[in-house]
């Protein structure tokens, strides 16, 4: 029965992204906002799919954390696709980091570069990559809306513990703003390289902010202690 879940889960949410991809193609010539208020509904048709369909509840604690400071930006567990879109349902609008080779898919890639996303080469030095971290500053100040990154460079599944890239202390350092971290369960639903989909609640908690002026690599430690240890709370 899982099985078929799973199946009927994943048709229907590549069926949503193809419906908001062709639906918002208007707002390309519209503000930026426009293309972002799509990328919520798509996050809360997201939500309805996964309880519809899989029977899973996306509960949300700790919002009053992103209500403490007027500007912010985020660092969240990484464990399944599912977060990169149902976050934008508690966030309000986050800018993306993403990889350069993104941009260039059609359509998909104009939404992100429509919406600001923030690009990088990995694994090579790049006169862009050089000025990296000034990008990042310059686009948050801008644009005035929280920057979302998943400082374990990639998915991991659940209950695995790397080590956190360095490169969010350094985006810490450069934005000098508080650090909203997250913690999630979303691999125990959609592991990683695993097309089963599993009947568990999703738990997503907003933690108590870090506040800018710390060393970078104290952040990074205190990041990884706290959204870690609040995993392990999440079964």
């Amino acid at each position: 029965m899982q099985f078929i879940r799973s199946i009927l889960f994943t048709i229907l949410f590549y069926l949503a992204l193809i419906f908001i991809f062709i639906i918002a193609i208007p707002t390309l010539i519209l503000p930026s906002k426009a293309t972002l208020t799509f990328g919520k509904i798509l996050a809360h048709i997201i939500i309805f799919l996964l309880r519809f369909v899989l029977g899973v509840k996306v509960s949300f604690s700790g919002l009053e954390n992103l209500k403490k400071n007027e500007r912010f930006f985020v660092a969240s567990a990484h464990q399944s696709l599912l977060e990169t879109f149902i976050l934008q349902a508690p966030i309000q609008y986050p800018v993306f980091i993403l990889k350069k080779e993104l941009l260039k898919i059609p359509l998909f890639g104009w939404y992100l570069k429509k919406i600001g996303s923030i690009d990088i080469v990995r694994d090579t030095t790049t006169k862009d990559n050089l000025n990296f971290f000034n990008k990042i500053k310059n686009n948050i100040e801008i644009s005035k809306r929280p920057l979302l990154i998943f400082p374990q460079g990639t998915r991991v599944k659940f209950g695995e513990k790397p080590s956190f890239k360095k490169g969010a202390g350094r985006i810490y350092e450069a934005l000098n703003l508080p650090c909203v971290p997250v913690a999630l369960n979303t691999g125990l639903v959609w592991p990683k390289n695993s097309f089963l989909k599993h009947n568990h609640n999703i738990k997503i908690s907003f933690l108590e902010p870090i506040e800018p002026g710390k060393d970078k690599d104290v952040f990074l430690n205190d990041l990884e202690t706290k959204i870690y240890s609040s995993i392990d709370n999440l079964n």
